[in-house]
């Protein structure tokens, strides 16, 4: 099993904490992992995405062309990486933020309004964790108490007391992909 992602969105939408959580997690269940964040100089609104590659067998370049996921948080990452997941592959959308979605039919598109739930849980900082939860609903390549784990490494110490808020929006994200799954 390999999963090749990419994850992309503007600064301080929590893109490269997603990918070094997933990262993390993976490390925690003895898994391979490449993470290679790119963004911009301007941090918090310019544009940020990262690479994250889990697998069972070694890795054999971080470097990617192609994905099997891409989870996007923006217009301006649609635009630029719906082209880039490979055919059979999944994108996994910021619904209230992206107009155009993709309209590929090779690939599986699931939109969640992550900014909508994180705003019901009155914490607009855990949307890229209901992003992850649906991620996770649709390909479980770690479980999510290893998110949890991870979590405790990527966020610093003090804000540790919003871990439960975070396992909560996980598993609001996983919902809504279940959701998803159940319409279709």
């Amino acid at each position: 099993m390999t999963e090749e992602i990419i994850i992309a969105g503007f600064g301080g939408q929590g893109v490269l904490s997603m990918g070094q959580t997933l990262g993390y997690a993976a490390m925690v269940e003895n898994k391979n992992v490449t993470w290679m964040p790119s963004y911009g100089p301007e941090m918090r609104g310019g544009t940020a995405n990262c690479i994250t590659i889990v697998s069972e067998e070694t890795i054999s370049s971080p470097i990617l062309s192609r994905f099997d996921t891409a989870i996007i948080l923006n217009q301006p990452s649609m635009e630029k990486f719906e082209s880039k997941v490979k055919p059979g592959g999944l994108i996994v959308y910021e619904s209230t933020n992206i107009i155009h979605a993709s309209e590929r039919t090779d690939i599986d598109v699931c939109a969640i309004p992550a900014s909508d739930a994180a705003n019901k849980l009155n914490n607009i900082k855990v949307a890229n964790m209901v992003m992850l939860g649906a991620y996770l609903a649709k390909r479980s390549i770690v479980k999510l108490d290893s998110i949890i784990e991870a979590l405790k490494k990527v966020l610093p110490e003090r804000y540790h007391n919003t871990l439960p808020l975070n396992r909560e929006a996980l598993e609001k994200g996983k919902e809504l992909m279940e959701s998803l799954s159940v319409k279709a």
